[in-house]
């Protein structure tokens, strides 16, 4: 294994490939290994780089192979596609080949490996989201369950909630119905619970992070959003600009630009799914807050978005703000600096001094 340079991993739960290339980019040997037969050869493995897609794992053992001395790259799978051999002869084998062969390429990028702080951050956002959605389920079931007595709650969650405790009292309903919705609010009370546990941890992990406080002075951007992207986010300064960033959430238009004809398409809507939710719904009550403000009171940024309001339309300007706001906080994280609503007037000075 000593001429081995570069090692592709296509990970797996219980099976894991691998495809070891020596430095022309030759192949040395494919291997398929169970779990513990992996870790024992990955232990004898010389020092050399690493490469695997970013996936679930992919973080861990990222970190496991960087903390035994090599070069670790994590891949997004999108990058990955096109060094495949063949689209339709798709396998554990060619997968790990094409990530070793896209591993070499010098302008390859590569997925920033998260500490376990930030991914036990995440545990809790991803544990929130979980209970939510049950809770949306269960209503959902509940609601229609009672539509086959006649009963047709209002559609609003709270208010659907708010209406359980009336109907246990009910005696036309049946009793059998009765005994189901106060179970129902047991089950509803330890879901709210667990939410506001939730919500204390995430709550703590702003406390901590003073780059998260920064972010949480920005208008749209509340608790969950300034948690979510410090965890989210290894490194601002590894990309170039705010446009960068808020591509890499996905807030940007594809491009269709051939021949120098610059054609912009619908927004991508990749990366951070969670993330890019979270900056749309603070979008809302950043449109809500410029539109009702008086025109002569409007600080700039609002003014802007009254224009594009004016201009697009309702949903538009919500994937405009967050685009706005992605690119300021990729600002403040990356150059370690606070909100500043009017640092526009000291580029505005600057440029007309180089100017003249």
């Amino acid at each position: 294994m000593n001429n081995v340079t570069t090692i592709g991993i296509d990970l797996a739960k219980e099976v894991f490939a691998v495809c070891a290339m020596d430095v022309t980019g030759a192949v040395v040997y494919h291997k398929t290994l169970k779990r513990e037969a992996f870790m024992n050869w990955a232990q004898q493995l010389p020092p050399c780089m690493v490469a695997m897609e970013a996936c679930g794992s992919s973080h861990h053992w990222g970190r496991w192979f960087a903390a035994r001395g090599h070069s670790t790259r994590l891949i997004a799978p999108e990058f990955v596609q096109p060094f495949r051999k063949s689209i339709a002869a798709k396998n554990d084998k060619n997968d790990a080949e094409a990530i070793a062969i896209a591993a070499r390429q010098p302008t390859m990028r590569y997925v920033a490996i998260k500490s376990v702080e930030q991914q036990s951050v995440l545990v809790w956002h991803r544990l929130r989201e979980g209970y939510k959605e049950e809770r949306t389920a269960h209503l959902n079931r509940l609601r229609s369950l009672l539509g086959e007595f006649g009963i047709w709650p209002p559609h609003s969650a709270d208010k659907l909630i708010r209406a359980l405790p009336g109907l246990t009292a009910d005696g036309a309903i049946p009793e059998g119905v009765r005994l189901a919705i106060e179970q129902s609010l047991l089950y509803l009370k330890t879901v709210h619970e667990q939410i506001a546990l939730c919500d204390h941890q995430i709550g703590q992990h702003v406390a901590s992070q003073p780059s998260a406080r920064r972010l949480t002075e920005m208008t749209g951007i509340g608790t969950l959003t300034a948690s979510a992207t410090v965890a989210t986010v290894v490194n601002a300064s590894q990309f170039k600009n705010g446009r960068q960033f808020a591509a890499w959430l996905g807030l940007t238009p594809r491009q269709m630009s051939s021949g120098g004809k610059t054609k912009l398409g619908r927004t991508t809507r990749r990366g951070d799914t969670y993330v890019r939710s979270l900056l749309v719904q603070g979008a809302k009550s950043t449109l809500q807050v410029a539109l009702r403000q008086a025109p002569d009171k409007a600080n700039r940024l609002q003014q802007w978005i009254a224009g594009v309001y004016q201009r697009v339309g309702y949903h538009k300007t919500l994937v405009a703000i967050a685009n706005k706001h992605a690119r300021m906080m990729w600002a403040i994280l990356a150059k370690d600096t606070v909100y500043d609503a009017e640092a526009w007037r000291q580029w505005q000075v600057a440029a007309v001094s180089q100017h003249r």
